[in-house]
């Protein structure tokens, strides 16, 4: 396969042709996963989420400078939301890391949510898997940041590091969406703002309130993206957390692997029964008598599934 061949030695063209493939889920997807899924599990994949404001594109930004000074191939799967028009990414690689736009050593991918919820793309894991099959190490992924429901960046990385800012509410805002127990570091960025060091205190606070099951406790960092101060301490410190939880890196792979198929398994099953119990304008029938309340959406989906399985 041509295509695998040049994804493996590193050609950034065929990673582009690659992830196109799959995120469209063009002919050929398939095969190419099923060929480059036992080339992958090498790299370590770095999860940043956190409110909008926080500066997460900034750091990314600066992270990467700080792995490429380590020669070290970075790759980045930037997640934005969807157009509501045409589905896809409304900010474009085009806008984000122009310094990188020429670095051989960086592949940057900007993806659409397509109203997948949890903050991530459908194919994300899939671009993930290519970007490793073709060397990139460590590879940065950036949820879209709407809102706190960010929980499913857990399944996508070996790595989560949570971003927070003085003085934007985010301490309330981690109580209440759980941020805490998805963290294994944070962030606090923009910390030459007032309110920093209250903001650390806090969170090493709440942190204490919080059964741990074992898992280390998460670090506080603090840094200024845009001076890039304290962005080689959080490489390090990801970097440091990676190798220190072995262990708990296999669970989380795991879990993830889990996850996926799952996810795959639901999405070939709903496509199937669309296709063989409700062809046509077959489903526009069906939702107009359910907005009608002619019929239920329980008895609904028991005539789909008894033609499905039939």
């Amino acid at each position: 396969m041509e295509l695998l061949d040049k994804l493996v030695d590193g050609d950034p063209r065929a990673l582009a042709r690659s992830i196109t493939l799959v995120e469209e889920g063009l002919k050929g997807a398939d095969e190419l996963m099923r060929r480059v899924y036992p080339r992958t599990g090498q790299a370590t994949v770095i999860g940043l989420t956190g409110s909008p404001g926080s500066g997460k594109s900034s750091l990314v930004d600066r992270l990467v400078t700080e792995a490429r000074s380590r020669d070290r191939k970075v790759g980045v799967v930037a997640i934005d939301p969807s157009s509501a028009f045409s589905g896809g990414a409304i900010l474009g690689d085009r806008i984000r890391m122009q310094d990188h736009a020429k670095d051989e050593g960086v592949f940057i991918r900007s993806m659409a949510t397509r109203g997948h919820l949890g903050g991530l793309s459908r194919a994300t894991s899939d671009a993930i898997d290519l970007m490793d099959a073709a060397g990139y190490d460590p590879i940065l992924v950036e949820t879209v940041g709407v809102g706190q429901d960010e929980i499913e960046v857990v399944r996508a990385a070996d790595v989560v590091a949570v971003v927070l800012v003085p003085g934007m509410g985010d301490d309330i805002q981690a109580i209440k969406a759980g941020i805490l127990e998805i963290a294994d570091l944070f962030v606090i960025n923009k910390a030459d703002r007032p309110g920093a060091d209250r903001l650390q205190a806090e969170l090493d606070y709440m942190m204490s309130l919080i059964s741990s099951d074992g898992k280390p406790k998460p670090e506080i960092l603090q840094t200024v993206a845009v001076r890039n101060e304290g962005v080689k301490e959080l490489l390090d410190g990801v970097l440091r957390f990676a190798e220190s939880a072995a262990g708990r890196r296999r669970e989380r792979r795991h879990e993830r692997a889990h996850a996926r198929f799952l996810a795959v398994l639901s999405e070939r099953l709903l496509a199937s029964a669309l296709t063989r119990a409700l062809p046509d304008d077959r489903l526009e029938k069906l939702v107009d008598d359910l907005a009608e309340r002619r019929i239920d959406p329980y008895t609904g989906v028991e005539q789909v599934m008894k033609q499905v399985l039939s």
